[in-house]
């Protein structure tokens, strides 16, 4: 292994500090845990994972997500509309909680719904510079490019892996 050249466990390493920087920018955020974010087909946002996420979501789920999962409850706030497809987030347990939460993607961390009380925004300068250091981790583990690729869409990727969840 040449000398700049970092392994896939120290990557994580350095991927989860980031991690820990991020969500300590954000501590003072408080969330509804109503489960909507996870929600993509209602909310028409989907997070987007590099290479890097994606290893680190499959540790997560190898180190112990339950190999059967249950539908979720519907969201039952009045102010939804019923959505045919919710396009439940793979990794959305039968308790409407995170099943990898410690392992969540980037763009899990720093979405938040209408909901969420974020008491001052993070400043455009400072989102983009902990993106800036996401691509350049990813880079590494990737070195040919590494291009976020939408969650549910690499989530059966993950061998065991939950399918997401279809019309029913």
């Amino acid at each position: 292994m040449a000398s700049n050249e970092r392994s896939e466990k120290e990557l994580l390493s350095e991927l989860f500090a980031l991690y820990a920087e991020v969500d300590d920018r954000l501590s003072e955020a408080t969330c509804p845990a109503s489960s909507e974010c996870c929600r993509f087909g209602r909310t028409r946002r989907e997070p987007y994972l590099t290479s890097l996420e994606i290893a680190a979501l499959a540790k997560a789920k190898n180190a112990g997500q339950p190999a059967k999962r249950e539908r979720p409850p519907p969201l039952s706030l009045p102010m939804f509309q019923a959505v045919a497809d919710e396009g439940l987030c793979p990794f959305l347990g039968a308790d409407a909680r995170c099943t990898v939460y410690a392992a969540r993607p980037f763009g899990c961390r720093t979405f938040f719904c209408e909901r969420a009380a974020v008491p001052f925004p993070l400043p455009h300068k400072e989102m983009l510079a902990f993106v800036r250091r996401l691509k350049e981790l990813s880079a590494s583990h990737q070195p040919r490019g590494d291009e976020g690729r939408p969650l549910r869409s690499v989530v059966a990727s993950l061998k065991g892996a939950p399918r997401a969840q279809r019309r029913r």
